[in-house]
């Protein structure tokens, strides 16, 4: 072997070794940090402390950026304190279409989540107006809406109804859950019907549009609300940008999908900061009050 393939060969062996020398280190000093001590926003990547992002409504102290939340923290940061009462337990989501793994990929979802499927709702109050108060749980299967979750959504509106309230539903969906075939399709319908039982007892609606909130649960009861409105800089869509650019095969907007561009468009009332959701909501709900 001449001298310079022996010179270079030993450079990048001392480089490697550096290179894993690092790379050692690196994971000794990430093993010190306790695991969900930190979290990264995906809008500016900055790197946050867990508890400050909980003080602070789960929204990034750096650019205000609103994140995804649990249901339950949902319900913690709208609802008055001890006034929430949840319906609609006890529901068993079946394998309709038989398909593989659907029933230890719910099971995995109900253990991580402590749900039993992707939408809570009951009665409570926000800054003492009753309402019937629905959220959606991104964290479970992407809050896609299959047959227990379309169940759940209508008997939702037939609690106001027998309880003559308005509704508030939250929001947070990947779409109809393809695991169920037409029986998620079929949801579609289902809750649009409710939405529309509940419009002609002259009950009020208000659909808070989340990030994200796409697919079959746009298309139906989620803008179908008498007032929406949506938090800053969510996905609002039925397909995705992507799917949309290459079937028309045009570049979209800038800001295409966002609450922003369907604020402008009409398609959403008000976008609201979500250290102001609660204020507004009560607002909303009490003028509804007076008027009726």
């Amino acid at each position: 072997m001449s001298n310079w393939i022996r010179e270079e060969y030993q450079k990048r062996k001392a480089r490697s070794l550096n290179y894993q020398r690092a790379r050692q280190k690196t994971k000794a000093m990430e093993a010190d940090v306790p695991s969900g001590l930190y979290t990264k926003c995906p809008s500016c990547k900055s790197t946050i402390q867990m508890q400050s992002f909980v003080d602070n409504d789960f929204v990034c102290t750096v650019c205000d950026h609103p994140l995804r939340m649990r249901a339950i923290d949902r319900l913690n940061l709208v609802v008055d304190r001890n006034t929430f009462v949840e319906k609609g337990l006890g529901y068993i989501t079946l394998n309709p279409l038989f398909q593989d793994g659907y029933e230890e990929k719910i099971q995995t979802y109900k253990e991580k989540t402590g749900l039993d499927e992707a939408y809570v709702y009951g009665y409570g109050e926000i800054f003492g107006a009753p309402c019937v108060i629905g959220v959606m749980d991104s964290f479970f299967m992407m809050g896609s809406m299959g047959s227990v979750v379309g169940e759940k959504v209508t008997k939702s509106f037939e609690y106001a109804m027998y309880k003559k309230l308005p509704i508030v539903i939250f929001t947070a969906s990947g779409g109809a859950r393809m695991q169920e075939g037409i029986f998620s399709l079929m949801q579609m319908a289902k809750t649009s019907a409710a939405v529309k039982k509940h419009s002609d007892m002259g009950l009020l609606y208000v659909s808070v549009l989340t990030h994200p909130t796409t697919g079959g649960v746009t298309a139906s009861f989620a803008m179908l609300g008498d007032v929406i409105l949506a938090e800053p800089d969510a996905l609002i869509g039925f397909a995705g940008p992507r799917v949309i650019e290459q079937t028309i095969k045009q570049s979209l907007p800038e800001g295409f999908q966002r609450s922003e561009f369907l604020r402008e468009k009409g398609f959403v009332d008000h976008i609201v900061d979500r250290h102001e959701l609660k204020r507004t909501l009560a607002r909303i709900l009490r003028f509804h009050q007076e008027g009726v």
